[in-house]
This record gives C-alpha cells, sequence and structure tokens, in this order.
C-alpha cells in the first residue's frame, strides 16, 4: 500500500505553523531581552533570537497534537521561547553527561598492558 503524498497545501500549512511559532518565540526573548538590566552585546541577542526561534518551532509541533486551546499553545510556545537559553543549556549537559558516561565505559579497556 503506498503512502499518500502530501499536497502543497500542507506544507504551507507546516510553514504557517512554523513561522509563528518562531515569531512568539522571538517575542518571548524580545519581552526577557528588554527586561534585563545587564548590558547586552548585538551578538548575544542575535544568538538568543536564534536559539529562541528555533525552540519555539520544536515546542510548537511538540505541543500541536497535546494543546487543543491555541492561545494556551499560543503562551507555551512563547515561555519556551523565553526560557530557550535554559532549555538549550539542560539539553547540551544531558548530551555532554550520556557522552561522558560512554566515555567512561570505554576508559577502563584502555587501561590494558601494551605490546
Amino acid at each position: 500500500m503506498a503512502t499518500p503524498t502530501p499536497n502543497s497545501e500542507d506544507y504551507s500549512s507546516l510553514l504557517k505553523d512554523g513561522i509563528i511559532a518562531a515569531a512568539l518565540g522571538a517575542a518571548g526573548m524580545v519581552s526577557r531581552i528588554l527586561l534585563s538590566p545587564d548590558k547586552l552585546t548585538v551578538g548575544w541577542i542575535a544568538r538568543r533570537l536564534l536559539a529562541s526561534g528555533l525552540v519555539s518551532i520544536f515546542a510548537g509541533f511538540a505541543l500541536q497534537d497535546h494543546i487543543t486551546s491555541l492561545s494556551l499553545r499560543y503562551a507555551c510556545i512563547g515561555l519556551c521561547g523565553a526560557a530557550a537559553p535554559e532549555l538549550l543549556d539542560a539539553g547540551i549537559a544531558w548530551a555532554k553527561n550520556k557522552a561522558n558516561a560512554e566515555v567512561k565505559k570505554v576508559k577502563p579497556n584502555e587501561k590494558r598492558k601494551r605490546k
């Protein structure tokens, strides 16, 4: 049985949802930046806005089937955008811990006597 091919309407809906999620996440980060008492550089702001947009896109797609209320889903996406740096830091820390655990499994084998 062949899988149905998506039409252009499916792609445009997906693109529209992604753009809305990215804009909401960036807006959440902009509000956080505006409330920050620290002196921020343009590079720092650009990285945070990019991170918030990407995190919000993934959060929007993940929440799409679970939260049916559009306003609640948009609020969650905005919060994910504002919390993007912490979410990314937690993800990176999790990946590093997993990688270090794998390295520790291999290290005892390196202590064997060399011929």
